[in-house]
């Protein structure tokens, strides 16, 4: 750790981390409510939306509340759904789910169908039009403290050598303080973890639950092209192996984005996530959607599950959690953007009300108290059953039970019981003696693709030279204790092939491949042993989607 004296200090009304859709919706609300205020966004990207991953059909409640003349100031959000449809597939055949049987919530009539990345980007514009400062390719390494209050950040150290001694080049950063600390760095960020473990966050909530969920961009056939049209599918190929299932949505210029997600609670250390991705384009109803078009990006990133019952209390000592740092993603919708924007908004109303009564850099009990019984404690509340259902009793409790949950909700407000979801995703993997190994099929080079070749399509880049930033608590613990029990999972969980095993027996060895990876923070949060610590990485480093 570098010494706090050499750094020069910035003072700030208030610090963002992370320019997504929760904390720049936190900027804007703030410079809304006070043009003179003066906040700071730090985004890890090499620009806005470099590291944004999602479906996305976006619910457009939240730039309601912010922006409600989001249309007239150009907003991106040009493919309004025209078509819901949901199946359960078999290998060969699919059954339709009919949309009179689906809780009025799964409705995606007055949604859109975007790339949260240019939404983020169109987002940025607005708030740095309204005074907010933006700096990309700032990754913020350590949080700065006064006492027990986080007071700010440490942003922009590099120039690092391998061994994390400073090379010729070092660069020590800044620290960025404020009068509050809002993190908004999507699921398990780095900071957002420290906090929880050292302010005990998560003392009365269960335990938090993820997906990994995976995404290409299709240019197809016009053909068969539907601007607008919306397909969910659970079932195969995953089966009984882990719960997940796949979106298809279809934006504009003739793109379709194709995603698959994998439930990270899955027992069998041999399944392999990213394969099961490539299988299922192999199913007659996405191959003939697919054939004759080509892959033009890939990613990943994972998602917090949890929902209602997992969700830690979002307010600490000078800061707060926004969004998918505190985990609100509703699961059967499979949306969180609303509820990020929302949170950033909430927050941003909180801090200001506290810094003009002369409270600035307390708790914000107020903003935890909003998100629990405001839209967004309602919106996680209805659904919190899913999820747990279909980890505990499977697919076809998922759907009945939880359903009728769903639908009573819907009706009356009230659903009578809630479920909890026992194991952590690390402690559900089972040893592989318990388990056979899974056949995958080779990828064909037409519909599926090799890991290596897709994270080219992902276009991520690190600097060689600096410290690895994915951290091994105990370096033995790969070969002595993953390999023999678990058969080596990180070889299999990580979607860009960072992990691999070299050699055998006693000459076998842990690799890491950190160029490789696309910070979807999967092996933090599925490693068995959990060894495995994600930080961040220089600034500007990681992938660089440029329309996800």
């Amino acid at each position: 750790m570098t010494d706090q004296t050499e750094r020069e200090a910035m003072e700030y009304d208030v610090v963002i981390v992370g320019a997504g859709p929760a904390g720049l919706s936190a900027a804007i609300r703030l410079k809304q409510l006070d043009p003179e205020r003066s906040v700071v966004v730090l985004e890890k990207g090499s620009e806005v939306g470099a590291h944004i991953l999602s479906g996305a059909v976006l619910d457009p409640v939240g730039l309601d509340a912010l922006m409600p003349d989001w249309k007239d100031k150009g907003a991106p959000l040009d493919v309004p759904v025209t078509s819901d449809s949901f199946y359960v597939l078999g290998e060969e055949g699919r059954v339709r789910v009919p949309n009179a049987a689906m809780p009025p919530l799964m409705n995606n009539h007055g949604n859109y169908v975007v790339s949260m990345g240019n939404v983020c980007r169109w987002m940025a514009e607005q708030a740095e039009a309204l005074g907010v400062e933006i700096f990309p390719g700032m990754a913020c390494s350590e949080l700065v403290y006064d006492g027990d209050r986080v007071k700010g950040v440490v942003a922009g150290e590099f120039g690092l050598n391998p061994d994390g001694t400073k090379g010729d080049g070092y660069e020590p950063g800044m620290e960025l303080h404020g009068k509050y600390v809002m993190l908004g760095e999507g699921v398990r960020g780095s900071l957002s973890k420290q906090v929880i473990e050292r302010f005990d966050l998560a003392a009365d909530a269960d335990v938090q639950k993820y997906g990994l969920g995976m995404k290409e961009i299709w240019e197809i056939d016009p053909e068969k092209h539907r601007p607008g049209k919306v397909v969910h599918t659970m079932g195969w190929p995953l089966g009984k192996n882990a719960g997940g299932g796949s979106f298809i949505y279809h934006l504009d210029n003739n793109q379709v984005y194709v995603g698959f997600v994998v439930h990270l609670n899955y027992k069998n250390p041999y399944v392999f996530p990213y394969m099961e991705f490539q299988r299922f384009k192999h199913h007659p109803m996405v191959a003939e959607l697919l054939e004759g078009g080509k892959r033009v990006a890939y990613g990943a990133r994972a998602i917090t599950e949890g929902g209602w019952q997992s969700l830690p209390k979002t307010a600490f000592p000078g800061g707060t959690l926004l969004g998918c740092a505190a985990g609100m993603v509703n699961v059967p919708r499979i949306k969180g953007n609303h509820n990020a924007m929302l949170s950033g908004k909430t927050a941003a109303e909180a801090a200001h009300e506290a810094i003009l009564a002369g409270r600035e850099g307390d708790t914000l009990d107020a903003y935890d108290a909003e998100v629990r019984s405001g839209p967004i404690g309602k919106d996680l509340k209805r659904v919190r059953n899913v999820k747990p259902l279909w980890s505990n009793y499977g697919l076809t409790a998922s759907m009945a039970v939880g359903g009728a949950s769903m639908w009573l909700n819907n009706l009356t407000g009230w659903s009578p019981f809630t479920q909890s979801h026992g194991k952590s995703d690390a402690e559900s993997t089972e040893p592989a003696s318990k388990h056979k190994p899974i056949d995958y099929p080779k990828p064909d080079g037409k519909l599926s693709f090799d890991r290596l070749t897709n994270v080219a399509f992902s276009f991520t880049n690190h600097e060689e030279s600096q410290p690895a930033h994915l951290k091994l608590k105990d370096p033995s613990i790969p070969v002595a204790v993953n390999l023999p029990t678990y058969a080596g999972p990180s070889a299999r969980y990580c979607p860009a092939g960072v992990y691999e095993f070299v050699g055998e027996g006693d000459d076998a060895r842990f690799q890491i491949n950190f160029q490789n990876c696309v910070h979807c923070k999967t092996c933090d949060i599925k490693d068995p042993s959990q060894n495995i610590v994600w930080t961040t990485p220089q600034g500007g480093d990681g992938p660089n989607y440029p329309n996800m």
